[in-house]
Formats: C-alpha cells, structure tokens, sequence
C-alpha cells in the first residue's frame, strides 16, 4: 500500500505542473492534470462515436499519456528544441513499484507508438484538448490562437476528431452556457 500512496502522491504532483507552451501564446494556464482530465473525456466522446474501439483502454490511455511528465516536466516545443526527456525512464522507475505498473507502461508504450485505433484517437484527444482550449482563448480575442491551431489540426489522425475539431471551430465556446440570451438573465429564473 506504500508504493501506491506514493503513486497517487505522484499523480497528485500533475496538479501542480504548469503546461508550458501557453506562455509563449500570452494567455492561459494550466496544469497537466487539468489538461488530462479533459483529454479524457474527449477520449470517451471519440471512442463511443467510433465502432469497434475498446473505450476503456482508450480512456486509460488518456489518463495515463502525461503521466510522466509528473517526473519530466511538461516540455514545450521550444524546450524540445535544446532538451530531450528521458519518459521512458521515468515509466520504468515508477513502473516497478507498483502491482499494476505493467499495465500503465503497455498503456503508455501503445501511446506512444500509435498503431493501434485506441492509441490514434487517444493522440487525437490530446490534440483536440489543444484545440478547445486555443479556441477558447480566441473567442476571448487571443489573436495568436488562430496561428496554433493550424499546426494543432494538422496533428489530427482520425476522420472522427477531424470532423469534432471543425465542429469546434465552428461552435462559440460560450454556447453550452449562454445560448438563451432572454429574460431569465435579467430575473434568474424569478417570475
């Protein structure tokens, strides 16, 4: 039960691990943990609206991609440029504490290697991520998003997160919220 407190403890450090690559774009921030939590929803979005995927595995997968990064740090295409990450070993030395580390590593390594239709769209959840948040900050006039989220829908692999991310791009972020612009916002419900 040791190694798995300290398992979780180090999960826990995701919450406070900034992603990186916003402070080039100027505006927003947040943490890697956040940004797989909502990895992970898209994973289950694409994975019930494609046949035939293993929905679990995909989900896992989401969980577990920046789960290195708890070790590594989050490095930004800049970073990478002049700075190369051992995730690998980071994988290995948390890996061997734990009785279900050899599922996390196959999870990771399928990942990684993105042969299968599970790992593809997980890649494609991650993106897709990048994407709603790049078109959230624009709708809030980040004129910089528009020039990231070029190169981000060139990462899409699937026809499923291809067809969701323009649906994205097409969609007000601020919809699902305030798509009723009547009175109920001038009296709150109250008659």
């Amino acid at each position: 039960m040791k190694n798995i407190a300290n398992f979780l403890f180090e999960a826990g450090m995701l919450k406070r691990t900034p992603r990186s690559g916003f402070q080039f774009l100027g505006t927003g921030a947040e943490s890697v943990a956040e940004h797989i939590f909502r990895t992970t929803y898209i994973g289950y979005a694409l994975g019930r609206s494609t046949t035939g995927i293993n929905v679990d595995k995909l989900i896992k997968m989401c969980l577990f991609h920046d789960l290195p990064e708890a070790r590594t740090g989050d490095l930004n295409y800049v970073n990478k440029k002049y700075v190369v990450a051992d995730e690998k070993k980071a994988v290995k030395d948390l890996i061997k504490t734990l009785p279900f580390g050899n599922e996390i590593q196959e999870l990771i390594s399928e990942y990684e290697e993105g042969r299968t239709e599970e790992a593809r769209l997980a890649k494609d959840a991650d993106q897709l991520e990048m994407i709603l948040a790049l078109k959230e900050y624009k709708d809030l006039g980040n004129k910089y998003a528009d020039e990231w989220l070029v190169f981000s829908m060139k990462r899409l692999q699937t026809e499923n997160a291809k067809e969701l991310a323009r649906t994205i791009l097409e969609t007000d972020s601020s919809l699902w919220w305030f798509s009723d612009k009547g009175d109920w916002w001038v009296t709150g419900g109250k008659r």
